[in-house]
C-alpha cells in the first residue's frame, strides 16, 4: 500500500521482484500525487507479476489492504509497507514458519530502522488499561512492549507489526480483513486480537530482520497521523478492553487519550517547523 511514498517505493518493489518465490505484487496506490506508482508501472511494462491498483483518494491503510487482497489470487497474502525492504531469504523464512504451524493466522517479522534497531511495535502485548496503569506506577508486568531483548528465534506473540504480515488467505477472509473503521494505526493490533480470539496463532519470526524506514506521513503530517493514532487507540479500547464496559471509566480514558493528543501538538509543530527551516550561509 503506497501513498506518496517516494523513492522508497521503487526500492521496495525492486526487493520484492528479486525474490525467487512465485508471486504477484499488487501495488495499491492510495491517491499518490508524486507519480511514483505510475513510473514503476511504466518501468515494469510486460511484467505479469506486477499488478497496480489505483485508488483516487487516500482510503487509509486497512481499506487499501482489503482491496488489494480482494484482487490477489494466491493462497498466502503478504502485507508489506512501501518502506519495508524484504529480501528473498526473509520471505522464505516466514513461509517456512507458516508451513510449520498450521494454526498460524498471522506471522510478523522484526522491523528495524536504518541503524538496525528493532521497532518495539514488532512484538507487543494488547494495550489494556490495566497494563498502562501498572506501567505508570512502576509495577511489574505493565506496558505494551515486551521486556528484554527482541527474540532472535520464532516465538508466539500477542501482536506483530502491520508493516510486514504474512497470512493464509483463509484466515484473512475468515476475519474479513482489516477493520476499515481504523484509518491509520492500531488496525494491526485489532487484526491480531481478532485472529487470536478466532483460535489462530500469531507468530513473530524473530530470525527475520527487515529494514523499515517509517512512513513519510509521520514526518510531513505529524498532527494528522497523531490524530488517527489516538482515534485508533480509542476504538481498540472500546472494542476489546473489559474496562470499557464501565461508562465512567470509559469517559476517563476518552479524556486521557484526547488530552494526550492535544498536549503533543505544540511539540509536533515545532519539530515540523525545524525540519522545514532552510539554513542560510553568508
Amino acid at each position: 500500500m503506497a501513498a506518496d511514498s517516494g523513492p522508497t517505493l521503487r526500492d521496495c518493489v525492486r526487493h520484492v521482484m528479486a525474490c525467487d518465490v512465485p508471486l504477484e505484487l499488487i501495488l495499491v496506490d492510495n491517491g499518490s500525487t508524486d507519480g511514483m506508482p505510475q513510473a514503476i508501472e511504466r518501468a515494469h511494462q510486460g511484467e505479469p507479476r506486477l499488478r497496480p491498483l489505483y485508488n483516487h483518494a487516500n482510503l487509509g491503510f486497512g481499506p487499501a489492504v482489503n482491496r488489494g487482497a480482494a484482487r490477489a489470487r494466491g493462497e498466502v497474502l503478504l502485507i508489506l509497507n512501501p518502506d519495508c525492504m524484504l529480501d528473498n531469504d526473509s520471505l522464505h523464512r516466514m513461509l517456512d514458519l507458516l508451513s510449520a504451524h498450521p494454526k498460524a493466522g498471522v506471522i510478523g517479522a522484526v522491523v528495524c530502522d536504518a541503524q538496525g534497531v528493532p521497532d518495539p511495535a514488532s512484538y507487543r502485548r494488547d494495550p489494556l488499561m490495566r497494563r498502562a496503569l501498572r506501567s505508570l506506577f512502576g509495577v511489574a508486568g505493565g506496558g505494551v512492549t515486551m521486556d528484554g531483548q527482541m527474540p532472535s528465534e520464532p516465538v508466539e506473540a500477542e501482536n506483530v507489526s502491520g508493516a510486514l504480515m504474512l497470512m493464509p488467505r483463509r484466515a484473512f477472509e475468515y476475519l474479513k480483513g482489516f477493520d476499515e473503521t481504523y484509518f491509520l494505526h492500531c488496525e494491526d493490533l485489532d487484526l491480531c486480537r481478532r485472529a487470536r480470539d478466532a483460535g489462530y496463532q500469531v507468530w513473530l519470526a524473530g530470525n527475520v530482520r527487515v529494514l523499515h524506514g517509517k512512513g513519510g506521513s509521520s514526518r510531513h503530517r505529524p498532527v494528522f497521523v497523531s490524530w488517527h493514532k489516538h482515534r485508533g487507540m480509542w476504538r481498540w479500547f472500546r472494542k476489546f478492553d473489559p474496562a470499557a464496559r464501565r461508562p465512567w471509566l470509559a469517559a476517563v480514558v476518552w479524556c486521557g487519550i484526547w488530552a494526550h493528543f492535544l498536549l503533543q501538538i505544540p511539540r509536533q509543530w515545532w519539530r515540523l517547523l525545524r525540519r522545514r527551516a532552510v539554513p542560510v550561509s553568508v
